[in-house]
């Protein structure tokens, strides 16, 4: 029986609109360049504050694709 192995990497993605896009930014762009894309978990979100407002949201998010040897 042959299993699969996966790789596991961590982008950050960014949007002045929300934490979804931000994400969504972030898997679209690894799809740009990687193959394989199996699934995406957002780790952690946070924000950034300029002069007491919110100028960027930022999702850092794991996503896993499928190992070729």
């Amino acid at each position: 029986m042959a299993g699969s192995v996966y790789k596991v990497i961590q982008l950050v993605g960014t949007s002045t609109e929300s934490w979804e896009d931000a994400a969504s930014t972030a898997v679209a762009r690894a799809g740009q360049s990687l193959r394989d894309l199996r699934v995406a978990e957002v780790d952690k979100l946070d924000m950034v504050i300029e002069n007491g407002a919110v100028t960027a949201y930022r999702a850092k998010v794991n996503i896993s694709l499928k190992f070729e040897a």
